[in-house]
């Protein structure tokens, strides 16, 4: 009987780099897709800003809420709505992670009602701030 063996290559052993990123890409735009109408499309707002605020980050599920790390290390997050109820406001929040240390004092997570231009300008320096 004839023994036949099958040989690995260096591409099967070897993750795709990028596997993660499209997972996490995906996985936050599904997340997104799951809340309710008012918060999905801010959620949808939020997720432009950040990526293109800093473009560094990866997207990833944290705890349930989409998520933005760096170095596997969240760095920003927003939610909608807890234990399927709707909440007045959608949270955005930084992580210990976040370079938005003020002195001794400084906000890390906000209520956001609605985005308008003013809070998406806010929110796009925040983010830059706590990556840089």
């Amino acid at each position: 009987m004839k023994k036949t063996t099958t040989k690995t290559t260096l591409n099967q052993q070897k993750p795709d780099p990028h596997a993660e990123e499209v997972d996490g890409e995906s996985t936050v735009l599904a997340k997104i897709a799951e809340m309710a109408g008012p918060y999905r499309a801010m959620g949808e707002r939020l997720h432009a800003i950040i990526k293109t605020s800093a473009p560094a980050l990866s997207p990833k599920v944290w705890y349930g809420m989409p998520a933005y790390a760096r170095d596997g290390k969240v760095v920003c997050f927003f939610r909608g709505a807890i234990l399927g109820k709707n909440e007045r406001y959608m949270t955005f929040g930084f992580t210990e992670e976040a370079n938005l240390d003020e002195g001794a004092l400084w906000p890390i997570a906000f209520a956001l009602k609605e985005l308008t231009a003013a809070e998406e300008a806010r929110i796009g320096a925040l983010v830059k701030k706590a990556v840089s």
